[in-house]
């Protein structure tokens, strides 16, 4: 019987050694900060680190929310916006530049000590989304139009608006730039292309079109693979793009009513949020990707913001359009 029980003991020790183990889920919920009192969309986040500051545009709210940082701890609410859309935070003047859309078609430089807003540049309507260069200080903003609009520059040393780059169609949506500074990805959103702007001429270089899918929103940039990220909402999906010739490599399927796109680089992992979901997505090599996770978040949590220094991933749930919705501002350890 010992003998048997021995025998026994070493089959379930093999067994246990062959079964893979499980894996931990790739984002882990920390906290959560109700939002009552608010309705409609939230829009893009930005983060004051050495402040340890959380920024958030409550676009209907007609407010930019301030966060603790690492608690999720609501501290501020900042007024006197149309709609806020996109923000930049400028840790050597303790200053913030905030796109204002609705009526106002402006930017608004926001004093970071007291909250006030110190001075505003008007720009054409349909003020929205805007990418920070860091190389050259300047702030892409775009604006609305007919059969073509404006990426409007805007200089973040001395605040002053100092050109204009010229897209086709009526609006786009994310920006990515190279770490040169010289190269800006830009998704076109009513012609369904990207486009790729020289930064140091202000001219678009190339228009890609995404045949397959709409309304293009999220974007990242892979610089060391040659590869762009981007994200459509009809249908919901993923492409890669090689950023030498423009063409796809690689889709998948991904969050509906997506916003936001980040490259975990140290875990070669894309986060994208969308609505009732994140989409993480692993990156095996340049040209090869597969879909690992659909972390639950809540109805249109598409607004996000990964911060790498922090291995955190910030999500703001709006539930526009749904009747029973917990708006709230959610924090994620990434895993």
């Amino acid at each position: 019987m010992r003998k048997i029980s021995v025998i026994l003991l070493f089959v379930l020790l093999a067994a246990a050694q062959r079964a893979p183990a499980q894996e931990k889920a790739p984002l882990k919920l920390i906290s959560t900060t109700p939002l009552p009192g608010f309705s409609g969309d939230f829009d893009h986040f930005a983060a004051d680190l050495k402040g340890n500051r959380l920024f958030l545009t409550a676009e209907d709210h007609k407010t930019v929310e301030v966060f603790d940082l690492r608690s999720g701890k609501s501290m501020h609410s900042i007024t006197g916006f149309g709609q806020p859309h996109a923000m930049v935070f400028l840790p050597e003047t303790n200053r913030l530049i905030v796109t204002d859309g609705d009526d106002f078609g402006r930017v608004a430089l926001v004093n970071g000590e007291n909250y006030q807003i110190l001075e505003t540049i008007k720009l054409p309507e349909g003020v929205d989304g805007a990418v920070f260069n860091p190389v050259n200080k300047y702030y892409y903003v775009e604006s609305g139009g007919k059969t073509e609009h404006q990426i409007n520059i805007i200089d973040t040393k001395n605040f002053k608006h100092v050109g204009d780059i010229t897209v086709p169609g009526n609006h786009s949506e994310a920006m990515a730039i190279d770490r040169a500074g010289k190269r800006m990805y830009v998704n076109l959103t009513a012609v369904s292309e990207v486009g790729v702007v020289d930064l140091q001429t202000n001219q678009l270089i190339a228009r890609w079109p995404i045949a397959e899918a709409k309304v293009q929103n999220s974007m990242a940039l892979d610089e060391p693979n040659h590869r762009l990220f981007i994200a459509t909402r009809m249908p919901p999906k993923f492409f890669v793009l090689d950023t030498d010739s423009g063409k796809i490599v690689a889709s998948l399927a991904c969050a509906p009513i997506n916003d936001d796109m980040w490259f975990d680089v140290a875990r070669k992992r894309i986060y994208v949020t969308g609505s009732d979901t994140t989409s993480v997505i692993a990156q095996r090599d340049a040209d090869h990707y597969e879909a690992i996770a659909e972390v639950p978040t809540g109805f249109r949590a598409k607004t996000s913001l990964y911060i790498p220094q922090l291995n955190r991933l910030y999500v703001a749930v709006s539930g526009k359009g749904k009747a029973d919705a917990q708006l709230a501002m959610q924090i994620y350890q990434v895993q």
